[in-house]
């Protein structure tokens, strides 16, 4: 059946069905029921998501819908991963009171490869068509200008975030202004059908159907996926903030964060993360730790979470030091904050302030605030501990 003919006949029960089930965990899939009519047509859709890579790292909250893209691809259709090689250098508005700095051509394309590798972590690399946007938007002039007349400044005005700005007197730049028609502009280059975005994305993510009716194409659908809270509970996951969970972090780290996040947000990382809802009748700490080997084992592989748990029960439930811990050089006569800076990356005046509050430990006991010099031979060979998380292991020689 054709594209045409398709969209002028109701879906067959069996598409709505599967356009509900793809749909689970997504805010909203729209126009209301262009996906179910999609997959009446009987082919593999093409599902764009469009990634700037303004930073290296994947983290949970990048998941949410790497899973999405992941079950499209489970249900034998094609992927298409847009690296916004060129798209980064604009910057993306979304959720921005002022323009993003622009950043470094080659430090995008490391971020690109990082970001990649971590995304197949998820994705199903071998149905994954990856894209680099510049292939398409490094335009001469005169294409890029007929490109611009294809929409109207009134149009990219109504996003809410340029509305904010302009209420608030706040300037916006007209390479802003252009970054709707350039992500727009990659769903009419790889011929979406379905365009996957966060709840932030809604504007540009419909945006890529105006552009693809400037230009004569089928209109792609869109879905937009919720945005993960941090750590915090609060805030979107970004590592700006570090309330973030990054999938490469090491399973013992990743496991402790998870045990950090509030439980009244247990129900949204069971759910966003693992499709799932937290196993009823069990008590928020143990719903946590099983969502944390779960996502350990996801990403380190079956044998890491034990370890994990026992790495935190050794910490947090025994206060007992890690087995491994960094060791730190010290000879004659140590000055504590001074050693402690070192040691622990901080400020000479913040370490006497952890001092002076208890907070640091030798060997599980606590360091009076004085003195604050000792001989390296009484260090020599004790773990020294800064607040909860952090140890190193003070040695005596050069």
């Amino acid at each position: 059946m054709s594209k045409a003919n398709a969209s002028l006949s109701q879906p067959s029960e069996d598409a709505v069905h599967r356009a509900a089930e793809l749909a689970g965990t997504a805010v909203e899939a729209l126009p209301e029921g262009r996906l179910a009519t999609q997959l009446d047509e009987g082919r593999p859709l093409r599902i764009k998501l469009g990634i700037d890579p303004t930073a290296p790292d994947i983290h949970l909250g990048h998941t949410v819908v790497l899973n999405k893209l992941r079950e499209f691809q489970d249900a034998g259709h094609q992927v298409v991963l847009i690296i916004g090689d060129y798209t980064a250098r604009v910057g993306d508005p979304s959720g921005r009171s002022a323009q993003r700095p622009m950043l470094d051509p080659a430090q995008i394309d490391a971020n690109a490869q990082t970001f990649m590798e971590q995304a197949f972590k998820i994705l199903d690399r071998d149905k994954t068509e990856v894209r680099y946007n510049s292939e398409w938007l490094r335009m001469e002039s005169d294409e890029l200008f007929g490109l611009m007349a294809r929409a109207t400044v009134a149009r990219l005005l109504e996003r809410d975030d340029f509305q904010k700005r302009m209420a608030a007197n706040e300037p916006i730049s007209t390479l802003e202004l252009m970054y709707p028609l350039l992500q727009g502009y990659d769903s009419v280059a790889v011929e979406a059908d379905v365009e996957l975005g966060g709840t932030d994305q809604k504007f540009n993510l419909l945006f890529g159907r105006d552009m693809q009716s400037a230009f004569g194409q089928p209109l792609q659908s869109i879905m937009t996926m919720p945005i993960l809270a941090g750590i915090d509970g609060v805030k979107k996951m970004s590592k700006s903030t570090g309330n973030y969970i990054g999938v490469t972090e090491p399973p013992e780290e990743m496991f402790g964060k998870v045990m950090r996040v509030p439980d009244a947000n247990l129900e949204e990382y069971w759910r966003l993360l693992l499709s799932q809802d937290p196993p009823e009748g069990v008590p928020p700490n143990e719903a946590k730790r099983e969502l944390g080997r779960r996502l350990v084992a996801r990403f380190h592989g079956e044998a890491a979470p034990a370890a994990a748990e026992e790495h935190f029960n050794r910490l947090f439930v025994r206060h007992e030091a890690p087995e491994e811990v960094e060791e730190f050089r010290v000879d004659g006569e140590v000055h504590l904050p001074a050693a402690l800076a070192d040691a622990f990356g901080m400020s000479r005046s913040e370490a006497r302030r952890v001092i002076s509050q208890g907070g640091v430990k030798r060997d599980g006991e606590v360091l009076p605030p004085e003195p604050l010099d000792y001989p390296a031979d009484q260090l020599d060979g004790a773990v020294i501990q800064v607040g909860k998380r952090r140890f190193r292991r003070f040695v005596q020689g050069a």
